[in-house]
């Protein structure tokens, strides 16, 4: 995989991410609808080392206990999701990149959360929950 990059709507935060997605998934649950204002979002899922910030600070809020969602103070851009349980791993939104066509959703999280009047016809797997419980998508 190429090296991809991304960052904020107002610039002052920009980001690299030197490392393939464990899998891209498009999120339905409650908490990510509210955080981001939008009946879900599509996050990547990579190693917590394969992502750097390479200029401005991210600023987090603690939206459930354990879990810190990142954010631009400026903006308001949504950008990273992380667990305390899985310090392994970080999400970041995938409409963020620079090019989010480098990317391809692999599926559906929380899918039992999905607002009834987002209608999926893509194909792809819906989870009941998250990837913790049953591993991430194989990518061949």
């Amino acid at each position: 995989m190429a090296e991809l990059h991304g960052g904020c709507l107002c610039g002052a935060i920009r980001y690299r991410v030197g490392a393939e997605p464990w899998a891209v998934s498009h999120c339905h649950c409650t908490y990510c609808r509210r955080a981001t204002g939008a009946p879900f979002i599509t996050w990547m899922t990579l190693p917590a080392d394969g992502f750097e910030l390479t200029a401005g600070e991210i600023r987090h809020h603690a939206s459930t206990p354990g879990v810190r969602r990142g954010f631009c103070g400026e903006c308001g851009t949504t950008l990273t999701f992380a667990g305390d349980d899985h310090p392994e791993e970080i999400d970041v939104s995938a409409a963020t990149l620079d090019d989010p066509e480098a990317v391809t959703p692999d599926d559906h999280l929380w899918s039992g959360s999905r607002l009834s009047w987002v209608k999926l016809e893509d194909g792809l797997p819906r989870l009941a929950e998250g990837h913790w419980g049953v591993g991430y998508p194989r990518k061949d």
